[in-house]
């Protein structure tokens, strides 16, 4: 099931922000994007945490069908709030969830909400995230046609034994399939996700995903690190033994053969677990998280964050279309970001990317843990003011990120 949401102080009915996020966002130079969750599956994957449902989950509390309204009904909420600052959407990402279980009609309706309440900028990056086995080439085609211009296939691996250990549905070579399909409809953007340390992953089952992912030629790739997240099937067939946890020795391995084949094949890497062809191809949604920028995230259990104030909404799909339809709120709670909190959170994101983190932003302490970071090989020399992760310091960015923020 979702995982709890965090602490924080009670939402404003109404919604309303305070006057110095509404003042910093009026004359913010930073993107302004907007992420819309969509919260149904058609069936949970093992490891899955998020805050997604299925039907019998639902049990008939809330519609699919209507769920573009209640989307559309708190976008316009929020140009209400927002004002009529003239901040143009510079990325828009659907996620969920499974945002292509809903007709592609839906999803060009919300964008073209989107769009009609705020403007997009021009070359805006509009993504969604597909389950392969949830589209098809005319799927795709109204995709394009709606706005659309970059596609996220949920792949996890090439072998068919891993997939059913996560529950996904989708059968090998599919995801391959899609991203023709994408390329022939259109689509210039096209990532694929993998996961690796699945209990019963060998290193060849790895490799065959690799070669997989590179033969398909996206040109954005994302590899995360299989977590057991508490209260998932996978966590309770790991907890009775049915399973063993993933190494993280073997997780280390895993992701240098990752980089090493990606980095051959022409990726780069830009965050520790993505990698892209080159500048044009990196998630510029994902960059907007990562280095503090604005954002309104629409959906059920969606996070937003604009000018210090990030809040989330009520999670279930139920409750986030009723308080819409009596013209509240769905936010369930809120913090107001001090700007310790925030210097501290552009370290642990900063430092996450190619780019690095200015040292500028590292007390005395941290200077002098960013020193030891590159004396112990886990941070490049510090030239030009900024802390580098290497190769190995990718591998420990957790822990040095502990270092450089203490």
């Amino acid at each position: 099931m979702p995982s709890a949401p965090p602490d924080g102080l009670p939402a404003p009915e109404d919604g309303s922000l305070p006057a110095s996020a509404l003042a910093e966002f009026a004359g913010a130079s930073r993107p302004f994007g907007f992420y819309v969750h969509v919260p149904y599956c058609a069936s949970r994957c093992g490891y899955c945490d998020f805050n997604t449902y299925t039907a019998t989950e639902l049990g008939g509390s809330a519609s699919q069908g209507s769920y573009a309204d209640d989307a559309i009904a708190e976008i316009r909420l929020a140009r209400r709030l927002l004002g009529e600052v003239e901040r143009p959407v510079e990325t828009v990402f659907f996620g969920g969830g499974t945002p292509t279980l809903l007709p592609a009609a839906d999803l060009a309706r919300i964008l073209g909400a989107i769009r009609d309440e705020f403007g997009l900028a021009a070359g805006a990056e509009v993504t969604t995230e597909a389950n392969p086995e949830s589209v098809d080439p005319a799927y795709l085609d109204t995709l394009l046609a709606g706005g659309f211009n970059r596609l996220s296939f949920g792949m996890q691996s090439a072998r068919r034994h891993v997939l059913q250990i996560l529950d996904r549905r989708h059968t090998p070579g599919r995801p391959e399939q899609c991203v023709a399909d994408a390329r022939a409809a259109g689509f210039e953007h096209v990532n694929l996700d993998l996961i690796y340390g699945t209990p019963g992953e060998s290193d060849d089952d790895w490799r065959a995903s690799l070669d997989a992912v590179l033969g398909a030629r996206p040109d954005h790739v994302s590899a995360y690190a299989l977590i057991v997240e508490d209260g998932t099937r996978l966590a309770g067939r790991v907890r009775r033994g049915e399973l063993p946890m993933p190494d993280d020795d073997v997780l280390a391995d895993r992701y240098l053969m990752a980089d090493e084949a990606f980095t051959a094949a022409g990726l780069g890497w830009y965050e520790v677990s993505n990698w892209a062809t080159d500048d044009a191809a990196r998630c510029r949604h994902n960059e907007l998280y990562w280095t503090g920028a604005d954002w309104w995230g629409a959906g059920p259990g969606a996070h937003s964050h604009v000018g210090g104030v990030r809040w989330w909404n009520v999670r279930h799909p139920a409750a986030y279309a009723q308080r819409l339809a009596a013209h509240t709120s769905p936010a369930q709670a809120r913090e107001l970001l001090t700007a310790e909190d925030r210097r501290v959170e552009r370290i642990l994101l900063e430092l996450r990317l190619s780019d690095g983190v200015p040292c500028g932003l590292l007390t005395e302490v941290g200077r002098k843990a960013a020193d030891r970071a590159v004396v112990d090989g886990l941070l490049e020399p510090l030239v030009g003011g900024r802390a580098v992760l290497t190769l190995r310091g990718r591998l420990l960015a957790d822990a040095v990120v502990r270092d450089l923020v203490d």
